[in-house]
């Protein structure tokens, strides 16, 4: 047992995991409404080597069952959109599936309801997503509350929804033009945003759209670093997280000297959580405050980037 044990301690790599599979874990039942929540659960080898190998139990209840129903009716709607534009055609629409857009009403209509056919039904379909994704997000909080879970994901999430909502609807109506708001394609997507910058001269010269790209970087690299440290530090239970910062033990000292050796200072294995949540969150909290900003205070990142001494005059 004992070499078995250390053997496969040494055997961990970055490309092995370890799955244990006993019994289904079913979760808490104190103080919780078991009614919506499925009764079994299976394992999945591919899913174990992602992530936890056990699927299930599921729980969805009112809200989510909402959220889901209202998603798909709007997944439907640009579907069936697409569809038609296709022709009809199966091949033609497997083939070009990522120049297909559901495009939002022109700016001849304002915040007025068009046409369906000139972005009223853009109108109808971006209802139900909102729906959708606010009942979701509702959910989050409802089940973050029955468990007893602290409310970080709820707010996590509404960082997201902030940006979503700026983008959609909230600047749009600033604006005073559904115009403004982004399509439902792939390519006219990227479309709409390379143009956006090209109108409000140069995205490149708005520090909020900056501080969300150090952000963006930052969140990768401290989850990055912060998952290579603990599988680094596996062996010595530095998965066992919870443990480690209220009782420090040989993998938090390591993992600890190896960053103070890199860089002359560590995080705790509680504050590296903080550090990440704060730079994920902080990306679409300053991206939603500088496409807010855009074309509502400033026309020009560019003039305003020269008037600030952040560019350099012609």
């Amino acid at each position: 047992m004992g070499k078995s044990s250390i053997w496969t301690s040494e055997y961990q790599n970055i490309f092995t995991q370890v799955q244990v599979q006993g019994p289904p874990e079913m979760g808490v039942v104190e103080d919780v409404d078991l009614s919506e929540r499925g009764n079994s659960a299976s394992f999945s080898k591919l899913a174990g080597w992602l992530g936890n190998a056990q699927l299930g139990p599921f729980y969805l209840g009112g809200l989510g069952m909402a959220s889901l129903a209202s998603g798909l009716i709007w997944f439907l709607m640009v579907g069936f959109w697409y569809w038609g534009q296709a022709g009809y055609n199966a091949g033609v629409f497997m083939r070009d599936l990522f120049y297909f857009s559901l495009e939002p009403p022109g700016p001849e209509y304002g915040l007025g309801f068009a046409p369906l056919a000139e972005g009223g039904y853009w109108l109808i379909a971006s209802f139900f997503l909102l729906v959708s994704v606010m009942l979701w997000w509702a959910r989050s909080y409802m089940l973050a509350k029955q468990l007893k879970m602290g409310k970080h994901v709820f707010y996590a999430f509404g960082a997201a929804i902030w940006l979503f909502l700026v983008l959609g609807l909230i600047r749009p109506i600033l604006m005073g033009s559904w115009s403004e708001a982004v399509p439902y394609g792939i390519f006219s997507h990227l479309d709409w945003t390379q143009t956006f910058s090209l109108v409000y001269g140069n995205l490149f010269y708005n520090p909020f759209h900056a501080l969300s790209i150090v952000f963006l970087y930052g969140s990768t690299l401290l989850f990055a670093m912060h998952g290579a440290t603990i599988l680094a530090v596996s062996r010595f239970g530095g998965d066992r997280e919870l443990e480690q910062i209220v009782d420090r033990g040989t993998a938090t000292e390591r993992a600890a000297l190896f960053w103070r050796w890199t860089m002359g200072f560590n995080a705790t294995m509680e504050g590296i959580h903080r550090w990440a949540w704060w730079f994920a969150v902080l990306t679409c909290i300053t991206g939603g405050i500088g496409i807010l900003l855009t074309g509502t205070v400033v026309d020009n990142w560019y003039v305003w980037a020269q008037d600030h001494g952040y560019a350099p005059l012609d």
